[in-house]
């Protein structure tokens, strides 16, 4: 990809992320969510909902956490245990950090990493108004490097962010450096039955991640040039599909998009 292509939708995706933070816990904010680039109207609870989250999880957490911006609920796969290191690549308003906060609890700590000033100024404001001592937020950008030291992670988790990046297998190289021998990748994302080359997406449909999207065994494979060995989907349903007008001549087709759960080993 071209390098002010490249520069283009990393602006926008902070952009984009950056006005969600702004907006109100109940307006409809989803992007990375079914409906989210043909002007979906749910709200952020519907949204997070309809991707596999329980009442009882979004009601344990503050809820001005709940942006409706992910494609999955990748903590319920995450089988967190009490005392765990855990870190959140994309923490957006800090839904998945607080829930796993809660699974760790206090004899544990979950770091939130997210590029976008608006969403860690949200996400550090939520964990003060609901009392989260175990939980810490940083700013950076996990394709080029992740705050956070070597070895130091139990589990690493992601809600449909991985997907945004451009370079997926050096942010997955980025994982496998800081997971501790053993520690494990959770992570939901999406992928497709149609990949568009990096240079012909559109700005506005990677930041909704339609063209960043990579065909599943592409993805996959990222995985383990990273230096996973035990990579496995644990879910995989269909998440929406998509008109494509790429390459063609006699009108649209549809692109499929799939939601799936990704487990690796370190």
């Amino acid at each position: 990809m071209e390098k002010k292509h490249q520069q283009d939708i990393k602006k926008a995706i902070r952009k984009t992320y950056g006005e969600i933070a702004l907006q109100d816990s109940n307006a409809g904010s989803s992007c990375c969510a079914p409906g989210c680039c043909s002007g979906g109207g749910d709200s952020p609870v519907q949204t997070a909902t309809a991707v596999g989250y329980q009442t009882s999880e979004l009601e344990s957490v503050p809820q001005a956490s709940i942006l409706g911006v992910g494609c999955g609920a990748p903590v319920k796969f995450a089988d967190l245990q009490k005392g765990e290191t855990v870190i959140d690549l994309g923490s957006g308003g800090g839904i998945d950090v607080f829930l796993s906060a809660n699974e760790v609890t206090n004899l544990g700590s979950v770091i939130g990493i997210d590029m976008t000033d608006g969403m860690l100024e949200r996400a550090r404001r939520n964990a003060e108004q609901g009392g989260y001592t175990n939980v810490d937020f940083r700013k950076g950008d996990i394709e080029k490097r992740i705050p956070v030291d070597d070895n130091s992670a139990d589990v690493v988790i992601s809600n449909c962010v991985l997907n945004l990046t451009m370079d997926k297998v050096n942010a997955f190289r980025e994982v496998y450096r800081v997971l501790k021998q053993g520690g494990r990748m959770v992570i939901s994302d999406l992928v497709t039955d149609a990949e568009i080359a990096p240079n012909d997406a559109n700005v506005e449909k990677w930041c909704g991640c339609i063209d960043g999207a990579l065909a599943k065994e592409h993805y996959l494979d990222s995985i383990r040039q990273a230096g996973f060995q035990n990579v496995e989907v644990l879910d995989e349903q269909l998440y929406m599909d998509d008109e494509d007008d790429s390459n063609q001549v006699d009108g649209k087709k549809k692109k499929k998009i799939t939601s799936v759960v990704i487990k690796a080993v370190k």
